[in-house]
């Protein structure tokens, strides 16, 4: 294999120039970015046949390999799925910009001015799967922020990828700003992504998205700092004190409104004194919506339509019409389930009782925490922040939907007037 630290590495020479495509990037005002955000978004839609044409390769191909369906419709783009792609880079134009921002500031007793300010984190590697759609909002987002990217998308978008880097660049270069401040990852094996990985010193932060299997891989073999993108083993625990009607409304929105996503719930937990009146009526709301319950026994002796849990559901993240299901004692035993088996991606309670729903909140130690609200909205734009690179599940420099102020850095400039210390 090439060692990422090795000259003639295509995947080294790639980080070396946005390297210093990022030092470009850096020191320019928000008007020279949101300008190459508005010719992406423009150079979209001029090259919309030039984009479709490379993407109907990838789309032949994933059917002729057999390729799931659901996976293909992810992979395809139509003209009207790239018109709403140029929207959404239209849309982080209006962002407000992070890049400079005083998060603090104060004047020393010794007279020195102490200021702290956002700035990009510099070279950001973006690794994840299928939809090409990521392609352009990783980059929009990058470059709003001030960081030059480097995208390594998966070998079945690999036509699709290099049709749409091929346009953002020459819309980044027509704009005045360096074309290698957006660039695909040369390769398409495994050996490219191991490059990337370990380009430490080059590449500032990876983020993974994708699968459990794909995160992982990122998070225990990168030398580069990761931020993590989590799986989503979300919880919805019904508390004793719930209002049906709103426990199923809430637990049926959580699992069935989008079941293939991060924040989908996957295990439902009911309070004992509740079970007797919520869970006939659960099963059918869920069996309604298409969902199969792998239920513990006091779920299995409410229908005959719940297949036995295993210890192996409980730790799933199905991403399906499946959600596992178990019957607690109290409040503290759904939350000692919640922290034996969730991924740290949102837990929700549902309660009339204010006190448990603040030790619900105080107890769970998980990026989101809903109170009477779905799971579903664990997502940046719900959020209100516009737009998001992807949900981190760890606790280090960013967690949760991380938008664009979570794409910087922080420096602290301190000004003095001939000031030395004695």
């Amino acid at each position: 294999m090439s060692d990422a630290t090795s000259p003639q590495s295509p995947v080294t020479e790639a980080a070396r120039r946005a390297r210093k495509a990022a030092a470009t990037l850096a020191p320019l005002p928000r008007t020279a970015r949101d300008a190459a955000l508005h010719a992406i978004a423009d150079a979209l839609t001029a090259r919309t046949a030039e984009i479709t044409e490379a993407n109907a390769r990838d789309v032949a191909k994933a059917r002729a390999e057999g390729t799931p369906e659901a996976i293909v419709d992810r992979l395809t783009l139509t003209p009207e799925r790239i018109a709403a792609i140029a929207a959404d880079v239209r849309d982080v134009v209006a962002l407000p910009d992070p890049v400079g921002e005083v998060l603090r500031g104060s004047t020393l007793p010794n007279g020195l001015e102490l200021r702290q300010v956002r700035v990009p984190l510099g070279v950001i590697g973006i690794i994840y799967e299928a939809r090409p759609n990521v392609t352009v909002d990783a980059a929009a987002l990058c470059l709003k922020s001030g960081n030059a990217v480097l995208l390594r998308g998966s070998s079945s978008a690999y036509a699709s990828n290099t049709a749409l880097v091929a346009v953002l660049r020459d819309a980044v270069e027509e704009a005045g700003l360096p074309a290698d401040a957006v660039q695909l990852v040369p390769g398409e094996s495994r050996e490219s992504v191991k490059e990337l990985m370990r380009a430490r010193g080059l590449v500032d932060v990876l983020i993974p998205r994708g699968g459990a299997s794909l995160i992982r891989t990122v998070v225990e073999e990168s030398t580069v700092p990761v931020i993590e993108t989590g799986t989503g083993n979300c919880h919805v625990y019904v508390d004793e004190r719930a209002d049906i009607g709103t426990a199923l409304a809430i637990l049926v929105n959580s699992k069935a409104q989008r079941p293939s996503v991060c924040n989908a719930a996957e295990t439902v937990l009911v309070h004992a004194g509740i079970a007797d009146a919520f869970l006939p009526r659960a099963v059918e709301a869920l069996r309604e919506a298409g969902v199969t319950v792998h239920g513990d026994a006091a779920w299995q002796a409410a229908s005959a339509d719940v297949v036995p849990a295993t210890d192996e559901d409980w730790g799933t993240e199905y991403l399906s019409y499946d959600i596992a299901a178990a019957v607690v004692p109290s409040l503290e035993d759904a939350v000692a389930h919640i922290r034996e088996w969730t991924s740290g991606h949102t837990e929700a309670i549902v309660t009339r009782d204010t006190a448990a729903a603040r030790r619900f909140t105080a107890l769970v130690d998980s990026t989101a925490v809903m109170v009477n609200a779905s799971t579903r909205f664990t997502d940046g734009g719900q959020f209100g922040f516009g737009a998001e690179i992807g949900i981190s599940t760890q606790k280090l420099h960013a967690r949760g939907p991380m938008g664009l102020p979570e794409l910087t850095s922080t420096k602290y400039v301190v000004t003095g007037d001939g000031h030395i210390r004695e």
